[in-house]
C-alpha cells in the first residue's frame, strides 16, 4: 500500500468520524426541540406530565451536551436582540455577534420565549458548567437563574425551580459556600410553602437539612424539621433524601427504633441501579450503625450486594466484632478504619458501640458460664479493673441484658435459668412490628398512587350538563309543552 493510500484512508477516517459527530449533533438538537413542544403542550394543557417527561431526558442529553449544541439551540429560541441570549451564549464562551450574523434570519421574528423554555435552557447550560466544572462561572448564572424564578409565580414553573434550586447549591458546596446561601433557601422554602409549590418545598427542605449536616447543625436541622411539614406527593427520590437525613438526625438523638425505620423506608424508596450506588452506601452504612445500637445484627446478604461489598467492609469487621462481643479487636478496627468513618460522620455513633460490644460479650459469657468470678470478666472483655467489670455487670443486669445476681462478697456473677422466650411478651413485640411495616407499606403505596391532573373537571363538566337537561325538561313538563312524542318515560 502507497502512502497516498494510507493518507485517502485517514482522510475517509476524519471524514466519517465529522459526519457521526454531526449525526450526533442534530439527535440532540431534535431532542431539544421535542423538548420545547413538550414545554408549551404542558403550558397550554396546564399539565405537568408533560415537563416531567422533559426532566427525564436530562440525564440521557447531558451525556451528549456540548457548547455548539446549546449555542444553536439558544440561537434558534431567543429573539435575535434578546438579552438572556447574550448572557447564555457568553457564558458559553460564543461571541453573540458573530454567532447573529450566521444565523438564519427566521430568528429575528422569533416571538416571546416561555418562562418554561428560558428556564430549561438556563438547567442546561448550568448542568454544561457543572460538568465543565466551571463552579464560579455557574454560581454566576445560577444567582441571575434564581433571581428570575423569584419574579416569577407559575406552576407550570415548579419542577424546573427545584432542579435549579439543585444545582444552585450544588455549585455552592462544590465552592465549599453553603452557609452564604442558607437565607435564600430558607426564603425560597417559605415562598414555596405560600405558594403550594411542592416540588419546590421538599427539594429546598432537603437542601436546607443538607447545609445544616455539612456543618454539624443538627439542633438546628431537627427544629426545620418540627417546624415544616413535607408534602405527601413529593417524587421518590426527595422523599428518600428526607427519610435519610431523618433517621440521621434520631439517630443523633438516641431514638434508635424511629431511625432505624425512616433508613429503611429510604432504602425502600431508593432506585435500586449503579446510578443511585453512592445514596445507597450511605443509607446502608448508616442503618448498619442502628441496628447495632438497637441490639440488632445485620444480616450478611447486605454485605454481599456487589454495589455495597467494597466500601462496607470496615463495617462489616466492626459487625463481627460486636456480634462475638471482642473489645480488643473492636479497639482495633476503630484505630484502622477511623479515618473512613470521620469522612462517613459515623465516627461517634460507632463510638457509642463500645458499651453494645460489652453487653454482648457479658450476654455470651452468662451463656456459657452459670457461675464466673469478676476477675475472669475482666480479662475476656479486656477491662481495665475489677470495679469496673462489677459496675458493667451491674448495668447489664439492671437493664435486662442478662438474668443473673452479683456476689459482692465473694465477686463473682451466677446466672440464672433460661426462661423460655415464648412464655415472655416478646414474640407479640416482634409479631406488632411485622404488623406496623406492612401497614406503613400499605399506607405508602396508597399516597404513592398518582391520578391525572383535572380529571375531577370533566366529571363535574359533564354532571352540570346533565343538571342542565333535568331543569330543562322539568320545565317544559310544567308548562305542559311537551308533545307525545317525547321521551318522558325514559328520562
Amino acid at each position: 500500500m502507497s502512502v497516498q493510500d494510507v493518507e485517502m484512508d485517514t482522510v475517509d477516517e476524519v471524514v466519517d468520524a465529522q459526519k457521526k459527530a454531526a449525526e450526533a449533533d442534530a439527535l440532540v438538537l431534535a431532542d431539544l426541540k421535542q423538548n420545547f413542544v413538550l414545554l408549551e403542550r404542558a403550558v397550554a394543557t396546564f399539565e405537568s406530565r408533560f415537563i416531567t417527561r422533559v426532566l427525564r431526558t436530562a440525564a440521557s442529553i447531558r451525556k451528549r451536551l456540548n457548547a455548539e449544541i446549546l449555542s444553536q439551540a439558544i440561537r434558534d429560541v431567543y429573539p435575535r436582540d434578546a438579552v438572556d441570549k447574550r448572557r447564555l451564549l457568553k457564558f458559553l464562551g460564543k461571541d453573540s455577534g458573530v454567532m447573529d450574523v450566521d444565523s438564519d434570519d427566521t430568528t429575528k421574528d422569533n416571538p416571546q420565549v416561555l418562562p418554561e423554555i428560558d428556564l430549561y435552557l438556563h438547567l442546561l447550560v448550568m448542568i454544561y458548567l457543572l460538568d465543565k466544572q466551571d463552579y464560579y462561572q455557574g454560581i454566576l448564572l445560577s444567582n441571575e437563574t434564581i433571581h428570575k424564578i423569584q419574579n416569577l409565580n407559575r406552576r407550570t414553573l415548579d419542577q424546573l425551580s427545584a432542579r435549579i434550586y439543585f444545582y444552585y447549591a450544588r455549585f455552592y458546596e462544590l465552592t465549599e459556600k453553603l452557609a452564604e446561601i442558607r437565607p435564600v433557601l430558607l426564603a425560597a422554602q417559605r415562598t414555596a410553602t405560600l405558594r403550594h409549590d411542592n416540588d419546590s418545598q421538599a427539594t429546598l427542605l432537603n437542601l436546607l437539612l443538607r447545609n445544616y449536616f455539612y456543618y454539624n447543625l443538627y439542633d438546628q436541622a431537627d427544629k426545620l424539621v418540627s417546624k415544616t411539614t413535607f408534602p405527601d406527593t413529593a417524587g421518590n427520590n426527595q422523599q428518600a433524601r428526607y427519610m435519610y437525613y431523618l433517621g440521621r438526625i434520631k439517630a443523633i438523638q438516641l431514638d434508635y427504633t424511629a431511625s432505624h425505620m425512616h433508613l429503611n423506608q429510604a432504602i425502600r424508596k431508593a432506585p435500586q441501579n449503579t446510578t443511585t450506588a453512592g445514596f445507597q452506601q450511605a443509607v446502608y452504612k448508616l442503618s448498619i450503625i442502628v441496628q447495632l445500637l438497637m441490639g440488632d445484627i445485620p444480616e450478611r446478604s447486605i454485605f454481599r450486594q456487589p454495589v455495597l461489598k467494597k466500601p462496607l467492609v470496615p463495617y462489616l469487621h466492626i459487625v463481627q466484632a460486636v456480634r462475638i462481643g471482642d473489645l480488643s479487636k473492636f479497639q482495633e478496627t476503630l484505630a484502622k478504619y477511623g479515618d473512613v468513618f470521620r469522612k462517613d460522620k459515623t465516627f461517634t455513633l460507632i463510638l457509642r458501640l463500645r458499651h453494645n460490644v460489652i453487653k454482648t460479650g457479658i450476654r455470651m459469657i452468662s451463656l456459657s458460664y452459670s457461675r464466673i468470678s469478676l476477675r475472669d470478666i475482666c480479662l475476656k472483655l479486656h477491662l481495665d479493673s475489677e470495679k469496673d467489670a462489677e459496675y458493667i455487670v451491674a448495668k447489664a443486669i439492671r437493664d435486662g441484658v442478662i438474668d443473673a445476681i452479683i456476689d459482692h462478697e465473694k465477686g463473682f456473677m451466677k446466672s440464672k435459668e433460661n426462661v423460655d422466650i415464648y412464655s415472655t411478651n416478646e414474640p407479640q413485640s416482634a409479631f406488632n412490628a411485622r404488623i406496623t411495616f406492612c401497614l406503613n407499606l400499605h399506607n405508602d403505596s396508597v399516597k404513592a398512587m398518582r391520578f391525572p391532573l383535572n380529571a375531577h373537571r370533566k366529571e363535574l363538566a359533564s354532571a352540570e350538563a346533565l343538571r342542565e337537561r333535568e331543569r330543562e325538561l322539568a320545565k317544559e313538563i310544567a308548562e305542559n309543552d311537551m308533545d307525545d312524542d317525547d321521551e318522558v318515560a325514559d328520562f
